[in-house]
């Protein structure tokens, strides 16, 4: 079978109508020697038997559906079973096992059980966000600190991040080292990058470079440590398995700025939670932070009023937000200077660029068209969710 040409139709449309700055013209397609000649010779990747995108789906299904925990202490497990109860995407347990599937055309509990650690990481990382936040609603469901109490959801959030250690073990003993090290490593970084989170709360304002290392460490890098987790139970070699690294991290990217514009722009009724939520909380976004650095440059070059500027931002971010009429006139008036600065088309912009890199990435391993196109939709699906 002939490998898949990845270069990216959608990126040229895009690129071309709306230049992104900074980006190479041969961007999606821009790969050393070394990567063409292994491109085109790897037979490894061309014929095996694919595992289907339906299997995987019902594997997922199965998975979560019959997954156990200890029955005793009903009052520590049954938050687990809750957590796991109320649903989600799945989407790092299911990039795990596309990324498996890649290489492999069968499913066993030597990469079930590591795939569905990763869940029940993400779950505890959410338990104990929802602490933080003082959230009333994940998934459209009362959170584990509401429906209980937050010194249940500390003790039932630490005994599920125990629990992923526990299932993550399972993977093959050739690769235990190396999945238990990428996993643990992930863990720390993802705990760092929750606490710059909090951090950049007590900050007016940060970087962009600040806040997309922050986004890395919080989100992007667990979404790539599934991608390479299955490349590497399924015995791919390291060029392969960090090429997908690469290929989750940058659209894990992509996805926690997908976030931040659902949070204020998306339907809460689907998307699980109130809109507006990062505002209230004065949370880093990438819309702040992007609204903090454009008000000040074109207030500076005379392009909008001092009403719609930096300064303005700032003053609306402090808004008082004692009742749920203040909180809606916070919304309201941080929305309307976003949507001067054109914020609210940038942030769409960002996203298409960090896919197409992504894809970029995945475009590099040097898949058959079939293989390749099942990246792409699971990149499109993530990226066009609605929750």
């Amino acid at each position: 079978m002939p490998v898949h040409n990845p270069t990216s139709a959608v990126f040229y449309k895009v690129a071309k109508i709306f230049p992104i700055p900074n980006v190479p013209n041969d961007f999606p397609k821009r790969r050393t020697p070394e990567d063409k000649k292994k491109l085109v010779s790897s037979s490894f990747y061309k014929h095996r038997l694919m595992i289907s995108e339906t299997q995987i789906e019902e594997t997922l299904e199965n998975l979560f559906g019959n997954i156990g925990f200890n029955a005793e202490p009903a009052g520590l497990y049954d938050p687990l079973r809750y957590m796991i109860g109320i649903g989600g995407k799945r989407v790092r347990p299911r990039l795990c096992l596309i990324a498996y599937s890649l290489f492999k055309d069968s499913f066993d509990e030597k990469i079930l059980e590591p795939a569905a650690a990763l869940e029940i990481f993400h779950s505890f990382t959410l338990i104990h966000d929802d602490i933080m936040d003082n959230s009333d609603m994940r998934r459209g469901m009362p959170t584990v600190c509401r429906k209980w109490d937050a010194n249940t959801a500390i003790i039932s959030g630490d005994v599920m991040s125990i629990d992923s250690y526990r299932r993550m073990s399972k993977a093959p003993a050739e690769v235990l080292p190396e999945v238990l090290g990428l996993f643990s490593a992930t863990a720390a970084q993802v705990c760092e990058g929750q606490q710059y989170d909090m951090e950049f709360e007590k900050s007016k304002d940060i970087t962009m470079d600040a806040y997309m290392k922050m986004i890395g460490l919080k989100t992007a890098v667990l979404i790539a440590c599934s991608a390479k987790l299955g490349a590497v139970i399924a015995g791919a070699d390291e060029r392969v398995c960090n090429l997908l690294y690469k290929f989750g991290y940058d659209l894990g990217l992509a996805f926690q700025i997908t976030d931040d514009y659902l949070d204020l722009y998306g339907d809460s009724a689907v998307f699980g939670k109130k809109t507006g939520g990062d505002i209230i909380n004065n949370k880093k976004t990438w819309l702040l932070t992007k609204a903090m650095e454009k008000g000040e440059e074109l207030e500076r070059s005379g392009a909008v009023d001092s009403a719609h500027g930096k300064a303005a931002l700032c003053r609306a971010m402090e808004m008082k937000t004692d009742s749920e009429a203040d909180k809606t006139a916070k919304i309201s008036r941080v929305r309307e200077i976003y949507e001067t600065l054109g914020i609210d088309e940038d942030v769409k912009y960002e996203i298409i660029k960090l896919h197409a890199q992504a894809m970029n990435y995945a475009g590099m391993i040097g898949l058959t068209k079939v293989r390749y196109e099942m990246l792409h939709r699971y990149a499109d699906r993530l990226l066009g969710r609605n929750k």
